[in-house]
C-alpha cells in the first residue's frame, strides 16, 4: 500500500475534516495541542485547543448549525482571528455548509469600511452570520440608528449566531460517547468561498471544493516535508489564501500551529521571532515584505517580558516559507546574514508561489536536499523547479496572446492544471470560462487556470521565476516592457530614509498627447513636512535613479502622506486602486512633480489635501470603481453550479 510520505500515520483522506477524528482517537494525539493562540501584551498570554477538543467542538458546532440550516447553505464567518475562528471553520466543514470567511469590519461601519461586507453579502446571500456576541450587539445598535438603508437591510436579512452560543453547546455533549456517521462536506461540494486579495481588481469570490482543498494541502505537506513533529508559527490573516491554508495544513500533517494576529505582528514584529524561539518553530510562512520590516523594527527591539529578556533562536527552523511574489534575492540574503548568528540555516529558505484560484499552494523551489544558493533571474528568486516530477500538477508558461507554450527564457503567463484548481467565480460565468477553462492552441481537452501572473523558466533545473502580473506590465513607446515592482523598488532605494518601504505604487497615466508612468510614494514622517526644496530634490532624484537604472522616463512623481497607498491584507500594493484614488483626488498629496518626455519639469505642486469632507461621497465612488473594473457581481437567485 502507498502512504503519504511512506508513513502509515498519514492516511490519505479526501476531505480535510476527516483527518480530525483520526488524530482525536489516537492516544498520542488526543491531548496534543492542534492550535495555540498568542495574545500580546506586557505578558504574552497563550491559550490552546487539543485535537480531541477541536474534533468535539467541530461536531458540536455542526450539530447546532444543522438545527436551522441545510447542507450547502451559506454561512458568513465574521469572527476575529483566534481559536474561535478555527473552531467555526472546521464546524462549518463538518456540517457541510458553505463558509464565507472575511475580516470583520469595525461595527461602526465608518470611513467606507463596509463596502466589502455589503458586496460579499450581496454576492453570496448568506442565511447566517457568525460573530462574537459583542460584535453582534454593535451591529444591532448600528442597524437601529443607521441611515444607510442598503447596509442596514442586508444586516437585518441574515440571522446572527454568536460564537459564545455555539461554544456553550459543547458542555452539553460528550461527542466521544456518540456514534455518528460522517455527514459533512463531500469531495465535490463547494465548502468555501475564498475571496481574492484584490491586488489587481475588486476581490472576487472563488469557489473551492472540499476535495480540491484537501488535495492542495496534501501537496503542500509533501512539498515542505511536514509531519506530526512540525511546529508552524503564523501571523498571516486566517480568512483566505496562505493563512487559511495553514490551518488546514496543520490538521493534515498532525502538527501544532502557533497563531497570532496580523495586527500584533505589525505593531511588534519581534513577536514572530519570539514565538519561533519559544515553541521551537520548524515552519513559518511570511510575505516577502515582512523580512525588511523585521530587520528595521523587530531585530534590535529590546523586548522584556517581566524581568526576563526574550532571547532569539532560529535553530529549529526548517522552512522559512516566503510568499508574495516577486521575491527579491537581496532582501532574503540580508535577512539570512543578520539572523545566521541566531541559528538561521540558509537552506531553510523556501520561496513559494500560490493563488486563491488554485486553493492557495502551487509550488516551492525548496527541497530538503537543496542547493547552497539559489540561482536568480533579474534579481528574483525562483518559486518552483519544473525538472522534477510533479505527478498531477502541470505548470506551463504560455504566450497570453496566442495560447502557445513559450520556450525557456521567454516570459509569458503562468498556467496551471491541478486537482487543486477551484471551479470558478461565484456569479460570473464568462470570467469563470476565461480564467478556469483555458486551453492551449491546437490542443483541445485539458483545461488550465490562467493565473494572470507573468513568469519565466530558466536554467538547467528549469527554475520558474514569477516576475509580476500580466495586467501590470508597462509597454513603453520604444517597445520595452517592464514590471512596475522594479520601478517601485528603485523609488524606495533612491531615498530609503525618507520614503516608506513597500508603500510605493507605479502605474500608467494617459495624457492627451502621450502615455507616461507615474510613481506615488509614501513618506515616513507623520509630523512636519520637509521644505519645498528638499521635496523637489526627492522627486527629481526618483526620476533620475529610475532613468539611470532602467532607462524609463517617469512622467509624474507624487509624494503622499503616511497610509495613503492602498494595500491588500497580505501586504500587496493595489496599483489599480492607487491610480483610481489619485485620479479622484482621494490622496493626501505633499508634493507632485510633472516631467515632459525630455525630463524637463512641467509643473510642481505642493498641497495638503484634506479628504475628510469627501467621506460622505465615498460610497458612490466605490460603486463606480467596481463598475469600471467590470467585476461587480449582481445578486442572483441561481444555485452555485448554475452560476458558473
Amino acid at each position: 500500500m502507498n502512504y503519504e510520505n511512506y508513513d502509515p500515520f498519514f492516511p490519505d483522506q479526501l476531505v480535510v475534516d476527516l483527518y480530525l477524528p483520526i488524530w482525536a482517537k489516537l492516544s498520542s494525539f488526543k491531548s496534543k495541542p492542534a492550535f495555540i493562540w498568542a495574545e500580546d501584551g506586557p505578558l504574552v498570554q497563550f491559550s490552546s485547543i487539543t485535537y480531541e477538543e477541536l474534533n468535539s467542538s467541530a461536531q458540536c458546532i455542526s450539530s447546532e448549525l444543522l438545527l436551522s440550516l441545510r447542507k450547502n447553505d451559506t454561512v458568513l464567518v465574521l469572527c476575529s482571528p483566534g481559536l474561535e475562528f478555527v473552531e467555526v471553520i472546521f464546524g462549518c466543514q463538518r456540517a457541510g455548509v458553505l463558509a464565507v470567511p472575511i475580516s470583520p469590519p469595525h461595527p461602526s461601519f465608518s470611513n467606507g469600511n463596509w463596502h466589502h461586507l455589503l458586496r460579499v453579502m450581496s454576492q453570496t446571500r448568506p442565511k447566517v452570520a457568525i460573530a462574537q456576541r459583542e460584535y453582534i450587539k454593535h451591529v444591532e445598535k448600528y442597524v437601529a440608528r443607521s441611515s444607510n438603508k442598503k447596509l442596514s437591510e442586508a444586516l437585518k436579512k441574515v440571522r446572527w449566531i454568536s460564537t459564545e452560543d455555539l461554544n456553550g453547546k459543547k458542555m452539553e455533549m460528550q461527542v466521544e460517547n456518540v456514534n455518528f456517521g460522517y455527514n459533512g462536506c463531500n469531495v465535490d461540494d463547494v465548502y468555501l468561498i475564498q475571496y481574492t486579495s484584490g491586488t489587481t481588481a475588486i476581490p472576487k469570490p472563488v469557489l473551492v471544493t472540499a476535495g480540491s482543498a484537501a488535495h492542495n494541502v496534501r501537496v503542500a505537506r509533501k512539498a515542505y516535508d511536514l509531519h506530526p513533529n512540525t511546529v508552524v508559527v503564523s501571523w498571516l490573516p486566517q480568512y483566505h489564501d496562505c493563512g487559511l491554508m495553514f490551518l488546514l495544513l496543520t490538521i493534515v500533517s498532525g502538527a501544532t500551529c502557533v497563531l497570532t494576529s496580523p495586527n500584533t505582528f505589525v505593531n511588534r514584529p519581534r513577536i514572530w521571532l519570539e514565538l519561533i524561539s519559544e515553541f521551537k518553530g520548524t515552519c513559518t510562512p511570511v510575505p516577502s515584505f515582512a523580512l525588511p520590516l523585521v530587520l528595521k523594527r523587530g531585530h534590535a527591539e529590546a523586548t522584556v517580558t517581566g524581568t526576563v529578556n526574550n532571547p532569539i533562536s532560529m535553530l529549529s527552523l526548517m522552512n522559512l516559507i516566503i510568499v508574495n511574489e516577486p521575491i527579491y534575492n537581496d532582501c532574503v540574503e540580508e535577512f539570512v546574514e543578520v539572523f545566521r548568528p541566531f541559528g538561521l540555516n540558509p537552506l531553510a529558505i523556501s520561496p513559494s508561489y500560490g493563488l486563491a484560484e488554485n486553493g492557495t499552494f502551487v509550488s516551492t523551489s525548496w527541497r530538503s536536499s537543496s542547493f547552497d544558493k539559489f540561482s536568480t533571474y533579474k534579481k528574483l528568486l525562483p518559486s518552483a523547479r519544473l525538472d522534477e516530477d510533479h505527478v498531477d500538477i502541470e505548470i506551463l508558461v504560455v504566450n497570453e496572446d496566442t495560447n502557445e507554450i513559450v520556450e525557456d527564457g521567454i516570459e509569458g503567463e503562468i498556467w496551471i492544471s491541478s486537482p487543486s484548481n477551484a471551479i470558478g467565480y461565484l456569479g460570473h460565468p464568462s470570467l469563470t470560462q476565461q480564467v478556469f477553462n483555458a486551453t492551449l492552441k491546437n490542443k483541445a481537452g485539458k483545461c488550465y487556470v490562467r493565473t494572470g501572473d507573468r513568469g519565466v523558466v530558466e536554467g538547467e533545473h528549469r527554475f520558474l521565476y514569477v516576475t509580476g502580473r500580466c495586467s501590470d506590465v508597462f509597454k513603453l513607446s520604444n517597445g520595452q516592457e517592464i514590471h512596475p515592482h522594479y520601478l517601485e523598488t528603485l523609488t524606495y532605494n533612491s531615498c530609503p530614509n525618507f520614503l516608506r518601504g513597500g508603500c510605493v505604487a507605479a502605474f500608467e497615466m494617459s495624457e492627451s498627447e502621450y502615455t507616461s508612468v507615474a510613481v506615488v510614494a509614501e513618506v515616513q514622517s507623520k509630523g512636519e513636512i520637509e521644505s519645498d526644496i528638499f521635496l523637489k530634490q526627492i522627486c527629481e532624484g526618483i526620476r533620475k535613479t529610475i532613468l539611470k537604472e532602467e532607462g524609463v522616463g517617469i512622467g509624474l512623481v507624487v509624494l503622499v502622506k503616511f497610509g495613503n497607498v492602498p494595500k491588500t491584507t497580505s501586504g500587496k500594493i493595489q496599483r489599480w486602486l492607487a491610480k483610481y484614488k489619485f485620479e479622484k483626488s482621494q490622496m493626501n498629496i505633499i508634493m507632485q512633480m510633472k516631467f515632459d518626455n525630455n525630463g524637463n519639469i512641467q509643473s510642481t505642486m505642493q498641497k495638503m489635501m484634506q479628504i475628510g469632507k469627501k467621506e460622505a461621497k465615498k460610497g458612490k465612488k466605490v460603486l463606480v470603481v467596481e463598475e469600471e473594473e467590470g467585476v461587480f457581481f449582481a445578486p442572483t437567485n441561481r444555485t452555485l453550479k448554475s452560476s458558473l
